[in-house]
């Protein structure tokens, strides 16, 4: 709980009691001065719980990006795992798939760039 909502849950209780003095005496300077510092203690009070609310929505948001990050460290790990019992289940596969892949990054990269038809301008 943050400190802000204690004091101003203090000042708006401070201010309730203060205004019902007020109202008991017939003052009314001693009921609007109430009113000021119930209106202050709310204020405050609705400043601390927000803040409240930013923190538990932080730490909220840190608990889920942590879980993520171990959860996509475990799926690597299995993947890499399953990959590697794949390739030494059948060693010959794994070079003919990794050597079809090279080949066709090789064509991909060789290619000359397209290049835009040439403009013919008439003059006439």
């Amino acid at each position: 709980m943050d400190n802000d909502r204690i004091a101003g849950s203090a000042k708006e209780f401070a201010g309730r009691v203060e205004g019902a003095v007020g109202e008991m005496a017939g003052d009314a300077k001693t009921q609007a001065s109430a009113k000021a510092r119930e209106a202050a203690g709310t204020v405050q009070n609705l400043y601390g719980q927000a803040k409240d609310a930013a923190r538990d929505a932080t730490d909220t948001a840190a608990g889920y990006a942590k879980d993520a990050y171990e959860t996509g460290q475990d799926t690597f790990r299995d993947g890499t795992q399953a990959l590697a019992k794949r390739v030494q289940d059948n060693p010959l596969g794994a070079l003919l798939v990794a050597g079809g892949i090279g080949f066709a990054l090789a064509l991909l990269m060789s290619r000359p760039a397209r290049r835009p038809p040439p403009r013919w301008r008439y003059y006439g």
